[in-house]
């Protein structure tokens, strides 16, 4: 089966529109992956009958699986389940037992279910059902014809992640063809471009069992290493070398693995050492107390912060020295050092970090060009400011996002490192 292949195909014009990112199609790639299923293609179209039956026919000619997601809702734009009956000239049958889920899931607390809702209980006549355990819609997985599958989640990705993980996944490791078991380990990295990684570990992209693959994005770069045995355990201890090596050159800028962030690193840091956390942010408006708190049980960690934009409220709030400010501009590192001394003041923390820069596209001057910005990190040992320089070519945002992960980077390493630092 898994000589052909598996597809994905994506249902919405919101993504042909560029409405949403396709942030699905990245997320099923990733996992088949780590299943070792070959995955050669993938589509994305409308919400359109004809254009879906014909996406599905092509694939059926030329895949052994076809994964879908989108359009199992019950608006009328909602043509997945409809189109895939039709392509294969098969009946829908109402299934009593989804028609009584789906009420019983969307009729909690007394409120009234849509008729509409009821379409979701129809699949193909010889489909079996795909459970959504978290949403009314159920997905399926049906063979309309031999040798071709087809697997159907919806959009909204929670919703497909659960259900890939309880049902589809264990489905695929049964029966999509995968010869042996497939073990894989994402190292994160951040500090160092993707070339300049690959660089140091350039011969390991070459091996063939365990495979090692970079995937870069703003400010961090993955490399997955992905191995194939007989058997979970044999798999995983191929991995263990591999990860050695690549730890031994460039170790320095590795922060975590598979699911860590940043973020999630630095609390687990902290939290290891009984010590807490707070910041104070200028062109960042909140962007690295954004990324901690998003990091579920980080308030026995983080304490707080201040966005601070205006010199006033850097002075009001955060006591820095308004001859700092005229002498040096809020972007220097005088200016952020105290920042970062005055909200661990204010908030009684061990650690602050603290930001002040010039994110674009204004408010530049030729020696403080767009994309220049000073970090600081204090703590028990000390405070430390240094300038970084992220061009303003990126635009804003990119400026800002970088601003957060090197904020945070800069943290990890003094709370790895744990030298005592000379004042700034």
């Amino acid at each position: 089966m898994a000589d052909r292949g598996v597809e994905i195909l994506c249902v919405g014009t919101e993504l042909l529109l560029g409405s949403i990112l396709n942030g699905n199609a990245r997320w099923i790639s990733e996992r088949l992956a780590c299943l070792g299923l070959p995955h050669y293609r993938q589509t994305v179209v409308g919400d359109n009958e004809e254009r879906l039956k014909s996406a599905v026919l092509e694939s059926a000619d030329r895949s052994s699986i076809l994964i879908t997601t989108g359009g199992l809702g019950p608006t009328p734009d909602d043509l997945t389940t409809a189109s895939l009956a039709a392509a294969f000239d098969t009946p829908l049958d109402e299934r009593p037992e989804l028609w009584r889920e789906i009420q019983d899931k969307l009729g909690s607390g007394g409120r009234p279910v849509a008729a509409s809702n009821r379409r979701q209980a129809f699949l193909p006549r010889g489909a079996d059902v795909l459970p959504n355990p978290l949403g009314s819609a159920p997905g399926m997985i049906w063979s309309p014809r031999p040798g071709f599958t087809i697997i159907t989640f919806p959009g909204v990705p929670s919703e497909m992640r659960a259900m890939w993980s309880a049902t589809a996944e264990p489905w695929l490791r049964l029966h999509g063809g995968a010869a042996g078991i497939f073990a894989s380990r994402q190292l994160r990295f951040t500090g160092i471009g993707e070339s300049n990684l690959a660089e140091q570990v350039t011969d390991l992209f070459e091996g063939n069992n365990p495979t090692v693959a970079p995937y870069a994005s703003l400010g961090d770069v993955k490399l997955r290493i992905t191995a194939c045995a007989a058997d979970p355990m044999a798999a995983e201890s191929l991995l263990d070398p591999v990860e050695a090596d690549l730890l031994r050159r460039a170790g320095q800028y590795c922060y975590g693995r598979d699911d860590d962030s940043l973020a999630s690193v630095v609390l687990q840091l902290l939290r290891d050492a009984g010590e807490t956390l707070a910041v104070a942010e200028s062109c960042t408006g909140g962007g690295i107390g954004a990324a901690i708190s998003a990091v579920p049980g980080c308030s026995d960690v983080f304490l707080g912060g201040v966005i601070a934009y205006s010199n006033a409220v850097k002075q009001k709030l955060l006591s820095v020295n308004p001859k700092l400010i005229e002498t040096h501009g809020a972007v220097s590192d005088p200016v952020v050092a105290d920042m970062a001394q005055g909200v661990r003041k204010i908030t009684g923390s061990d650690w602050a970090v603290a930001v002040s820069g010039v994110a674009g596209p204004g408010g530049s001057s030729p020696d403080k060009p767009v994309g220049l910005v000073h970090l600081a990190v204090a703590g028990p040992d000390g405070c430390v400011a240094a300038a970084e320089r992220f061009g303003g070519r990126r635009g804003r945002d990119a400026v800002q996002q970088l601003s957060v992960i090197r904020g945070l980077d800069r943290l990890r390493l003094r709370l790895l490192n744990r030298l005592p630092m000379s004042q700034s």
